[in-house]
Formats: C-alpha cells, structure tokens, sequence
C-alpha cells in the first residue's frame, strides 16, 4: 500500500543523514562552526521507524556578527529534519533558564549526541542546564500556577455556565499537560518525550489531588461527559490548592501588588 509522508527508515539510515546534514552545515559556516549535535529520539537511541530529526547547530559569534537564533525545518519526503542554529551564548542562557515547560523542553540539553564538538561545548551546556536554583523553579511554579492554570479554573466555570461544552476536552488535556509540567518542576525532573508526559508525572512523588485522575482521565480518552471532566478539574484545582499551601507556593497576592 502506498503510504504519503513518513516511510520507515532505520537507525542507521537515520544517522546517516545526520551526518550528511552536518557536512553541509560544515559547509555553510565553516570556521564559525563550534559544535553540532543531534537531540530527540534520535539521541536518545529510542526513535522509532518513523522518527524524525533533530538536530543542532552551534556558532560561535565574533564582534562584527550579531548573535543568531533560527531553525531550518523540511520535509524530504519520507523523512523530516529540523535543524536549530544558535550562537553559543544565547544557547547556554537558554539552558539555564527555568521556564513553565521545563520538564519536557530542557532534555535536548542533556541528551546531545555529539557529532562534532572540538572544543568541549556540550559538556558546558550540561553544566548550565543543571546551574537554576530552586528558586528558580519555585518562579516558574507560580508562573504555572497564575499564569495557566488559574487561567483554566476561569474557563472551565465560564464554560460550564455558558458553554460550549465541546470545549471541556480540550480543557482537561490542558489541566493534565500544565499539572504535568508541576509535578516536573517541583521534582526537577525531565519528561523523555512528549509522549510520556503523562505516564511519568504519574510515577513521580508529591503529586497533587487530584492529578491522576484528570491525567488517568485524558490518558483514557474517556472525554465524552462533561460532568465528570468539571469535577475532575474541580477538584484537581482543590488539590492545587492545598498543594501550594503545604509547600509553600505562592498563589494569591495582594490586590495590585505594584
């Protein structure tokens, strides 16, 4: 049977074509070149036949060129590659950074698969990605909570009132990934893939009531009545609630707290 887009392709295929993307890299930039390494699945030795690309390019930036930041993405027909260019700098202050995602962005800075790296740059970059503080990710906590969560409470009652209830699916997901992402920070650890978001926040300590249920719930499918996706959320939200105030996360400020 014919089949459009993604063909199987083996590891070694794979590797093949990452190689043969760095050597036209090499040639693009030459000399500016400081490491190039490949992320994903790929690095992980876990890609699957149908697996993509991804990969890195790093540059070094001199005084008479500005700092770069850009991703080459295409289809190839029955492969996908994308390739992130970014000078060195910006890239090593990316990785030290804690951001509401972290759980599932930061692994590509810990998994690298060096396909060239003369002068040791992948090893630094591991080095910023483990330097945030818990503070920082204390920061990133209360942006979850405030800045999307809270946020979903507001829909979900709005919804609930006025409709349209079609939209409570897309909602529970949306509980589920940021709960996800939490329960990540606040163990500061790494989801592997996209795909297993939900399964691993699940296996982590300190989780939130109401948490499994919502995540169970998405994980099931089992999205087709709205009742029960409200109370889940609902009482997920409870949970979230007293999961901050017994680790000391801070919610609620003052009434304009400028």
């Amino acid at each position: 049977m014919h089949m459009n887009g993604p063909v199987k392709i083996s590891r070694e295929e794979r590797l093949q074509i990452c190689h043969e993307i760095a050597s036209r890299l090499h040639e693009v930039y030459g000399d500016r070149i400081v490491a190039i390494g490949v992320y994903g699945s790929v690095s992980r030795g876990t890609d699957g036949p149908f697996s993509d690309i991804e990969m890195l390019c790093v540059l070094s930036v001199s005084e008479s060129s500005e700092s770069i930041e850009f991703s080459y993405e295409w289809l190839a027909g029955p492969w996908k590659a994308e390739v992130n260019v970014c000078s060195a700098e910006i890239l090593l202050k990316t990785a030290s950074t804690v951001e509401g995602r972290w759980p599932l962005t930061h692994g590509p800075f810990f998994s690298q698969l060096s396909l060239y790296d003369p002068e040791g740059f992948f090893p630094k970059l591991i080095e910023a990605a483990e330097s945030p503080t818990k503070g920082d990710f204390r920061r990133a906590i209360h942006e979850v909570l405030v800045g999307e969560i809270y946020e979903f409470v507001g829909k979900l009652r709005n919804v609930s009132l006025n409709g349209p209830r079609t939209y409570l699916p897309y909602l529970a997901v949306q509980f589920a990934q940021y709960g996800a992402m939490l329960v990540g920070l606040h163990n500061q650890k790494l989801f592997s893939t996209g795909a297993m978001v939900l399964p691993e926040a699940l296996e982590m300590p300190n989780r939130p009531d109401g948490f499994d249920n919502v995540a169970r719930m998405v994980m099931s499918g089992e999205l087709g009545e709205p009742s029960k996706i409200v109370s889940a959320c609902e009482n997920f939200w409870n949970g979230l609630e007293n999961w901050a105030n017994e680790h000391d996360y801070v919610i609620y400020s003052k009434r304009i707290p400028f």
